[in-house]
């Protein structure tokens, strides 16, 4: 009879583990998301166009951002729309806006993200291009991202 005993108790302590956690939503809205994935594929694929690529750095309580193009009719926005996105847990994303300085967009007042893979997601404040990219935290130096254009 213990056998069985056991099998019914680990049931209810899976149950009750199932019940009290949450998994959480990687987006609230993904219906509307999922609808606006032309848009997205269309803002990426302006950066591509653009030769766009940027230069991420961060520190302790600071964030350094570097943007080049190759196309020369690119003119760098005033302000820089940055998310640092969780892979798997919204509740740890971070959104804010960057002024830009010179050819530089800096923030001395961020909270940096715990250690491990994040994504962040560049864009200008009309979304007319956006670049994603992965970085691994802590980070000691510059990461890149963006599209290179590829010769043939």
């Amino acid at each position: 009879m213990s056998g069985p005993f056991i099998v019914v108790i680990a049931a209810l302590a899976t149950a009750w583990i199932a019940v009290k956690t949450d998994d959480g939503l990687v987006t609230a809205d993904y219906y509307k998301k999922g609808l606006a994935i032309n848009q997205t594929l269309v803002s990426s694929e302006q950066a591509s166009k653009s030769g766009l690529i940027a230069g991420i750095r961060l520190a302790d309580h600071g964030l350094f951002i570097r943007l080049q193009a190759t196309d020369p009719a690119f003119v760098l926005p005033s302000l820089l729309l940055v998310s640092i996105l969780h892979p798997t847990r919204a509740g740890l994303d971070q959104s804010f806006q960057l002024v830009r300085t010179g050819d530089s967009y800096r923030s001395d007042r961020i909270h940096l993200p715990v250690a491990g893979h994040w994504l962040i997601l560049l864009e200008d404040d009309k979304k007319t291009w956006r670049l994603l990219g992965n970085i691994v935290l802590p980070d000691n130096g510059e990461t890149t991202i963006g599209a290179t254009k590829k010769t043939r």
